[in-house]
C-alpha cells in the first residue's frame, strides 16, 4: 500500500481523489503545516529517512530532492519499484535500481534503499549482481528492500499483466521472496553449492559478483506470513507506521529471527508514513510510540514535484 504526493495536502481537497490519495487515509496525515518551534539538542533514537515517490518523477527533480535530503541530515533515501502509475500519469515511472545507482553518485552519506523490489520482476540471480554492483557504486550504502509485489486485487497488478506476466497467488509470491533471499546471500558470499527450491535453482554457481559487505535484506509486508519470512530470511521487516497489528508483526518477525539462530538484536524493524511534522517533532507521541516499539528506521514519503525547501525544513526539525 502506498500514498501519492503526500506533501500536497491542500490539493487533496480540490481535485478528484486518486487511488494513491485514498491510501493516504491509512496514514492519518492531518498536520500539513510546518511550525518553527521545536525542542533543541534533539538526537533522534529512530533513524529518519525520505522516500521519493517515483510516479511521474523527472530525474532533475529526483536529483535535487536527494541532494537536499543528504545535506539536510536525513539518514537514508528510498524509492519504490513500480513500472507504471496506476493513475495513468503519462510521465511514467523511473526504474528503481537505476535511479538508486545514479543517486549513489550525487549523494555523500545517506543510505540508499528500495521499498520494496517486486520479487517477480527480476530473477534473484540477476538481482544479486545488480545489488552487488550498486553496493560497490554506493560504497556500501545500499539496503535491499524485497517484497512479494501487489496481489491480483490491487491496481499495481496491471503493470505485470500488461507485460504478459502472471500475478501469482499470495502464498506463491511469498515463497519466491523466501527463496530469493537465500539465493542472494549465497551468490554474494561466493557459495558455489547448488540450490534447489520450488521456484528457483542454482547449479554450482561460480564466478558471480560478490558483495562485501552484503547489503542488508529488508522484507516488506503487511501480514503475519511476510513478517515470519522477514524474520527467518531477512535482516529486517518493513510495514506501515500505523499498522493496527504492528506490535504483533514485530514480535513474530523477531521470534522467527531468533528461532533461525540469528541475533535478534541485529534485526531491524522499519516503518513508513507520510512526510509531516507529527513524525518529526522531538516531543511527538508518534515518535515516542516508535521508540517504545524499538523501531530502528522511519521512512517518510513525499511525491513529485518534490519541495526541496520543505525537505530542508524537515531536516532542521530533526536536528533541532
Amino acid at each position: 500500500m502506498h500514498a501519492r504526493h503526500l506533501s500536497r495536502c491542500r490539493a487533496y481537497r480540490t481535485r478528484q481523489r486518486t487511488f494513491h490519495e485514498k491510501i493516504a487515509d491509512l496514514f492519518n496525515f492531518s498536520d500539513c503545516g510546518w511550525s518553527t518551534k521545536f525542542a533543541t539538542g534533539y538526537t533522534p533514537a529512530v533513524k529518519t529517512d525520505l522516500l521519493l515517490i517515483p510516479m511521474g518523477a523527472r530525474w532533475g527533480d529526483v536529483r535535487a530532492a536527494a541532494v537536499a535530503a543528504d545535506e539536510a541530515g536525513f539518514d537514508g533515501l528510498w524509492t519504490w519499484d513500480h513500472l507504471r502509475d496506476p493513475d495513468g500519469d503519462p510521465a511514467g515511472v523511473p526504474e528503481c535500481l537505476t535511479t538508486l545507482a545514479a543517486l549513489a553518485e550525487v549523494t555523500r552519506r545517506v543510505t540508499l534503499g528500495s521499498l520494496v523490489l517486486n520479487v517477480s520482476s527480476r530473477h534473484p540471480g540477476l538481482l544479486a549482481n545488480m545489488a552487488a554492483t550498486l553496493q560497490q557504486i554506493s560504497g556500501g550504502r545500499f539496503i535491499l528492500g524485497l517484497g512479494a509485489g501487489g496481489s491480483a486485487s490491487t491496481p499495481y497488478a496491471r503493470e505485470q499483466e500488461g507485460l504478459g506476466l502472471a500475478v501469482e497467488p499470495d502464498a506463491v509470491r511469498a515463497q519466491r521472496v523466501a527463496e530469493a533471499a537465500q539465493i542472494l546471500r549465497r551468490l554474494w558470499s561466493g557459495d558455489g553449492s547448488s540450490f534447489t527450491g520450488t521456484h528457483y535453482r542454482l547449479d554450482r554457481p561460480a564466478g558471480y559478483l560478490r558483495s562485501d559487505p552484503a547489503p542488508p535484506i529488508i522484507i516488506g509486508g503487511f501480514g503475519l506470513r511476510m513478517a515470519a519470512i522477514a524474520g527467518r530470511y531477512g535482516d529486517g521487516f518493513n510495514t506501515q507506521a500505523r499498522h493496527p497489528s504492528l506490535a504483533e508483526l514485530a514480535r513474530i518477525a523477531r521470534d522467527e529471527h531468533k528461532a533461525a539462530g540469528r541475533d535478534p538484536s541485529r534485526f531491524e524493524l522499519s516503518v513508513f508514513a507520510g512526510l509531516a511534522p507529527a513524525w518529526l517533532r522531538a516531543d511527538s507521541e508518534n515518535r515516542a510510540a516508535l521508540e517504545r516499539m524499538s523501531v530502528a528506521r522511519l521512512i517518510l514519503l513525499t511525491g513529485p514535484p518534490y519541495d526541496s525547501s520543505q525537505i530542508r525544513a524537515a531536516g532542521r526539525v530533526l536536528s533541532g
